[in-house]
């Protein structure tokens, strides 16, 4: 090598060097830089000072716990036993729990060595160990206490409201009720209500056992009363669940069924007129370019709520993309193969039935089941919007922000779906093409 080339390998070299260095250092500056502007884009400053993390904690908690109500009524000295505190979960007259007791003056016992006593005249007294008797009164509006100066975070007190927030409950008063929860591990009234007679009867008892409910018989009340929970309507989610299922299933095989013909119009080997096939992919760029919920939101306006129109915008917004992905494989196909079925004297439509669909049928299936499964998990969102499905009922139990057992019950339910559509996809391709899942 001459001088000449050894400076310019040299020079190649610096250049090549500069380039990684530049690479090792720049990609991490510009990592750096992004999350600086995510940092004061989103405010996130703002964001962890608006945060509370005692709510976090008692929804948290929610979702495995659910908690008993005891309501005293401080206009007429009522008090009400309640699971979530919902009327649907209600303890029959003349009972309440095992840990309230008393007549003129009722205890609860919150375990701990915590007690709340419902005392005449609106009187509360609440006795926790480590601290002392707190002793409140409600006079109208106001709620007058004993309580001190410098209060603990686990105390929020003012004239017209006090909170205590302790590990066994937790304790409200108000001018207007007094209400102590007990909180308890477990999703209470999931099988059976308190009214149902099989509430507490085992498993062995009902299967095995003499009948619990003379007019019926075990199996079939016990499955009739589980069916019919008011408190967790199984019957109303299993139908929202189904709703969203034949949601994404008309959605996708409708837009299957729309693309296809639509993508030989697109497909330059079958469609020579460029105006025909520019149009056509066109169409198929516009109705992919709007998200399926912005379709939803559109086709809300235009037909009102409801699971159909959900399944219409998952039709719109798939036929696009069914539309592309087939045309694509449709300009694919052996040539050979439609000159065979042609060659025999068939018309031209029955060689695109012959010569061209046994083709692509796997590339078909494939997307087509794809998206089913995908759009299983796209339908509980547009079910949120559109009004049906487990997304509504989804979507209304967290804006009550009361009862987080539900939202969790739903969002396993919703895991299961997609597990099972998955799972039924998977075992359709291999029927249907003959494929393999890793």
């Amino acid at each position: 090598m001459t001088a000449v080339d050894i400076n310019a390998v040299k020079s190649q070299s610096e250049v090549q060097f500069r380039r990684k260095r530049l690479f090792a250092f720049g990609l991490p500056a510009l990592v750096l830089v992004y999350f600086t502007y995510i940092f004061f884009a989103f405010d996130v400053s703002s964001l962890m000072q608006r945060a509370n993390m005692d709510n976090a904690r008692t929804l948290t908690s929610d979702i495995w716990s659910h908690k008993v109500h005891v309501t005293r009524n401080n206009r007429n000295g009522e008090i009400a036993y309640a699971v979530e505190g919902e009327r649907k979960g209600a303890y029959p007259e003349g009972a309440r729990p095992d840990w309230v007791s008393g007549t003129d003056i009722i205890t609860v016992d919150l375990g701990g060595g915590t007690i709340v006593r419902f005392l005449p005249d609106n009187r509360t007294e609440v006795d926790v160990p480590g601290f002392g008797l707190i002793e409140a009164r409600a006079e109208g509006r106001v709620v007058t206490t004993n309580l001190p100066q410098g209060l603990p975070d686990w105390i929020n007190a003012s004239d017209r409201r006090v909170a205590i927030t302790t590990a066994e409950g937790r304790i409200s008063l108000t001018g207007s009720k007094t209400e102590v929860f007990n909180y308890f591990t477990g999703w209470e009234l999931f099988w059976f209500t308190l009214d149902s007679p099989y509430h507490g009867v085992g498993l062995g008892m009902i299967l095995f056992g003499e009948e619990v409910d003379p007019t019926r018989g075990n199996i079939q009340g016990a499955i009739s009363d589980f069916w019919h929970n008011k408190m967790w309507r199984h019957k109303d989610v299993a139908w929202a669940i189904g709703e969203t299922i034949l949601m994404a299933f008309l959605g996708t095989m409708g837009a299957a069924i729309v693309a296809l013909p639509l993508a030989f119009m697109a497909a330059k080997r079958f469609t020579p007129v460029m105006l025909l096939r520019a149009s056509a992919r066109r169409l198929f760029d516009f109705v992919r370019g709007v998200d399926a919920l912005i379709w939803t939101v559109v086709l809300a306006r235009a037909f009102g709520p409801g699971p159909l129109t959900g399944a219409l915008a998952i039709l719109v917004t798939d036929t696009g993309t069914f539309g592309k992905t087939f045309s694509e494989a449709l300009e694919n196909v052996d040539g050979k193969q439609i000159e065979g079925v042609t060659s025999t004297g068939a018309k031209p439509l029955q060689g695109y039935r012959f010569g061209v669909i046994p083709q692509v049928v796997p590339v078909l299936l494939a997307q087509v089941l794809y998206f089913l499964e995908s759009n299983t998990r796209s339908a509980t969102i547009i079910g949120a919007i559109t009004g049906g499905g487990i997304g509504l009922m989804l979507t209304q139990a967290i804006q009550t922000q009361k009862d987080w057992e539900e939202v969790a019950y739903y969002i396993i339910l919703i895991i299961v779906m997609v597990m099972f559509m998955d799972w039924l996809s998977g075992w359709l391709r291999r029927k249907l093409i003959g494929t393999k899942d890793g």
